[in-house]
């Protein structure tokens, strides 16, 4: 067999691959060789299906073995030949067309045998096959030629027959030699040992060996995921003990503000606000996750609770992503508490030296009970007397370390994350399974739905003379662009070109800004303040408005090259409009209109458009799973495999509840995935 190659070792230590190569793969994430047996192959081609000439259907891959019975080239370009072939056996005959390029395939001689595999089309003329996988019998066949062959993703200059020659050999000289999932859960699942299935899940035996390889490493994937969110939740819930707020006076305070808010709270504000206060008073330190749609109202439970904490003799603070968002949110829960005797200051780094030493003096004496900021709020400069809970929104999760420094300050403090991107439970669970989580899915009363249009370009002239009538009205609008700057596709548009040519050509005499994410956060929080206060009549941007500060003058969404989003960020951006008292508009342009620009046209729920994203786009870093410190799902798909999924779950659950009998396991994911899991 040869020498057997310690892993891991750089992929230039296979036969075949120098450095030139290595840089292909590294392009496909493939570094050393084990970085090759979790390059999945994305499909199979089964050559085992051989059939007869009469028996081949137009569009199913086959294989079949017939003679040549002519054979003629010729030059296309400069650079492409077309050779096309006739082949026949007992039951009929076809034709064959192999493109090549700089270099020519061996010419197929006439008379002889040949298996030919592809996928079958059919015309006027006959049955066809173009560019086939072709295997010449001399005596004997090639024997694995019919055979279940992987097809793995590829980069510029790599071919389907480089990878398989490449994973071959990394199975050759360095075969898999240890497991990576107990052996008592693979068994408890029926699932294969990690050598059986790498070798089968590149190389399988049959279709069948295909399957089952695929889902033990689906389950790795899930079950590791899953294990590492349940460990991350337990250190959480272990750091320390937290506060019980549960005094009558807090309780009173807060039914206090329900009844004299100046509108009712939906069933569905009723429903969570109940699972937040009883979290709050139990011992345990609270860490939910609200996942509310646009508009939903979750501002609203966030007072609530931090009434909660303030009349049970605590501090809140709300941390915002931005200055200008947490000024807003400062006005607006000011506002909200002034009746009950609330002192709410606001932190943000722009505050002048004497500010903020009144600001921090404030909040370490205990006057300040609710401090509003950015992140500036968990600085070490900042000092709380009693901090009891921390609201924040998804961009900011509290995790285990900030936690860890406000505890540095004698609290464990409640935690209560927001977040207005609508996403599937299953997903959820999965991004934050580390958290409880509630779900807020009805709007508001009063709440102006948001008329919807997708629309071809040969469009623009109509909607820019309905963006001159609205302005005209006193509304606003934003403009928003997939790019920044033009690149190298001349069909998608960008927000500093657009910008440049209408505002002084058809806009022209109309107020207008530009923002993206380019911009110093200083640039960005002067021009949506401009924008909030109507100094701005039309707003330019890329999707730095998807999360952003109340503008309920503004009616009309715009956004170009709508193909280039998926339906949970159109939604986002959509969310926009429609918060004020006028009849909103969201107007999506694509050169070809879509299928998910057509399912927004139809269907205004943000959880009903996740599960259709979740669908269309399926697995991987679907609202940035690896932004959440999760390893990347490279074979599981959490649309497809919800069964799996659940399998996985309920094992992380038995690996956790059997802490003692799985220790060296538990230490080799920590090894593995060093600083995800805060234990």
């Amino acid at each position: 067999m040869g020498e057997v190659i310690d892993l891991p070792a750089p992929v230039t230590i296979l036969k075949g691959v120098k450095n030139a190569r290595a840089g292909q793969l590294a392009k496909l994430g493939v570094i050393n060789v084990e970085d090759i047996y979790t390059l999945y192959p994305v499909s199979y081609e089964d050559r085992s299906a051989v059939r007869k000439i009469c028996e081949l259907r137009a569009g199913e891959q086959a294989s079949v073995c017939a003679y040549v019975r002519s054979s003629a080239s010729k030059r296309i370009n400069a650079g492409v030949t077309v050779t096309n072939v006739n082949i026949y056996d007992e039951t009929g005959s076809m034709s064959v067309s192999i493109f090549t390029g700089r270099y020519q395939a061996q010419p197929l001689r006439t008379g002889e045998l040949y298996a030919f595999y592809g996928k079958i089309t059919e015309d006027g003329y006959g049955k066809h096959i173009i560019n086939p996988a072709i295997s010449h019998y001399d005596g004997k066949w090639d024997a694995d030629f019919f055979s279940v062959q992987p097809v793995y993703p590829l980069t510029k200059g790599l071919t389907q027959n480089m990878m398989r020659r490449i994973a071959a050999e990394a199975l050759r000289a360095a075969p898999p030699s240890y497991e990576t999932v107990p052996k008592s859960i693979l068994r408890k699942y029926g699932l294969p040992g990690r050598a059986y299935a790498v070798r089968n899940v590149h190389f399988p035996e049959s279709a069948a060996a295909a399957g089952i390889s695929r889902r033990r490493f689906k389950f790795e994937e899930l079950f590791t995921m899953q294990l590492m969110l349940l460990l991350a939740k337990r250190a959480s819930e272990n750091s320390c003990g937290g506060i019980r707020f549960d005094s009558p006076e807090g309780r009173r305070a807060a039914d206090e503000l329900i009844r004299t808010l100046p509108f009712e709270l939906s069933e569905g504000q009723k429903s969570v606000w109940s699972e937040i206060s009883a979290n709050m008073e139990s011992p345990a330190a609270m860490n939910r996750l609200v996942l509310g749609d646009v508009g939903s109202g979750k501002t609203v439970l966030a007072v609530l609770a931090m009434l909660k904490a303030v009349k049970c003799g605590c501090q809140a603070v709300y941390m915002a992503p931005t200055e200008i968002l947490a000024e807003q949110h400062y006005e607006n829960i000011r506002n909200m508490l002034a009746p009950c005797g609330v002192r709410v200051i606001l932190i943000t780094g722009s505050l002048g030296a004497k500010e903020k030493r009144e600001a921090l003096s404030l909040a370490e004496s205990g006057e300040a009970q609710c401090i509003i900021g950015t992140h500036a709020l968990i600085q070490p400069s900042v000092r709380y007397k009693k901090l009891g809970l921390a609201v924040t929104d998804e961009q900011h999760r509290f995790g285990v370390k900030q936690r860890a420094m406000l505890a540095e300050q004698g609290n464990t403090p409640d935690v209560l994350v927001m977040t207005a991107t609508p996403i599937p439970r299953t997903l959820a669970l999965i991004l934050y399974g580390d958290m409880d989580i509630s779900v807020l899915k009805t709007l508001p009363r009063g709440r102006q739905p948001v008329r919807t249009y997708a629309l071809e370009d040969s469009m623009h002239e109509r909607i820019y003379d309905m963006i001159l009538r609205l302005t005209s009205e006193g509304r606003q609008v934003y403009m928003v662009y997939p790019l920044i700057e033009s690149g190298d596709d001349p069909s998608l548009r960008s927000a500093e070109e657009s910008f440049a040519e209408l505002s002084k050509t058809v806009f022209r005499g109309v107020p207008c800004g530009l923002i993206h994410g380019k911009m110093s956060s200083g640039e960005k929080d002067a021009v949506m303040r401009d924008f909030k206060e109507n100094r701005i009549k039309i707003l330019f941007a890329t999707t730095v408005v998807e999360v952003g500060v109340d503008v309920p003058n503004a009616s009309l969404m715009v956004i170009e090259n709508a193909e280039r989003f998926g339906l949970a960020q159109l939604h986002q951006l959509r969310g926009r409009v429609g918060r004020g008292p006028y009849r909103s508009y969201c107007v999506l342009f694509s050169g070809k209109i879509t299928e998910r620009m057509k399912i927004m046209e139809s269907v205004s729920d943000g959880f009903t458009l996740s599960e259709k994203d979740l669908e269309l786009r399926g697995p991987g870093d679907f609202f940035g799973v690896e932004q959440h410190g999760l390893p990347p799902l490279k074979i599981a798909n959490l649309y497809e495999d919800a069964d799996i999924l659940a399998m996985s779950t309920q094992a992380a659950g038995y690996v956790l509840g059997h802490m003692s009998e799985y220790e060296d396991y538990i230490n080799y994911i920590k090894r593995l995935y060093p600083g995800r899991i805060p234990l």
